[in-house]
């Protein structure tokens, strides 16, 4: 089954990143889609999966705890996506 909706958290900086990933897995039921990804120039972003609520309230404490300490260039929440966006998310390793 799809999940519901995917989360996608995006700073300036992994600091910021980490922290606010802590603090999305904290605030709600999500789980990561994969590693956090460095995509260059300091911007890094990482994708959180769960229902819609949870994924909307992850997101909004993530970007609240990622300003404290960095730059937020993005935090956006897509509500069924459609199962072919899974193509573009990461992947996590399969375990051995």
């Amino acid at each position: 089954m799809a999940k519901q909706a995917i989360g996608i958290l995006e700073t300036r900086g992994l600091a910021g990143l980490v922290n606010g990933t802590d603090a999305m897995l904290k605030a709600a039921n999500v789980t990561l889609a994969g590693p956090m990804r460095q995509i260059g120039s300091a911007m890094c972003n990482v994708v959180v999966e769960g229902d819609v609520a949870a994924v909307k309230a992850a997101i909004d404490a993530g970007a609240s705890a990622a300003e404290q300490i960095g730059e937020v260039l993005s935090a956006h929440v897509i509500a069924r996506p459609d199962a072919s966006t899974a193509d573009v998310l990461p992947k996590r390793a399969a375990k051995k």
